[in-house]
């Protein structure tokens, strides 16, 4: 049975190669095994996003900043996240949210 890093490099393959919504499973699958790898959740962000499933995007971009709340690069994802979100469903909450998203990554990098 393989990792979650071997089926998180099997994605990136599959991404190169065009199969989005394979990589995605394939994601999903590694998330089975271990719910806390932080890049299967920003990666499957960004392929729901391109896949049109903004709900799904959403959900895995907000997984990613509860499971690492200090790391300003996932905030900033949650802000981008959201963004697209915004322009694939014309949501007018996912604008409020990217803003928040985005003052909260601009204050963690003033603290450091």
């Amino acid at each position: 049975m393989p990792t979650v890093n071997e089926l998180y490099k099997q994605h990136e393959q599959l991404k190169r190669d065009g199969k989005l919504d394979e990589a995605a499973s394939t994601l999903e699958e590694g998330l089975k095994l271990d719910d806390t790898h932080v890049l299967s959740h920003l990666a499957l962000a960004v392929l729901y996003g391109k896949l049109g499933k903004h709900d799904l995007a959403v959900d895995h971009a907000e997984a990613a900043v509860k499971l690492e709340p200090t790391d300003t690069f996932n905030w900033t994802a949650l802000s981008t996240t959201y963004q697209r979100a915004f322009e694939g469903t014309q949501d007018r909450q996912y604008i409020y949210r990217a803003e928040d998203a985005k003052a909260r990554a601009a204050q963690m990098q003033w603290q450091k």
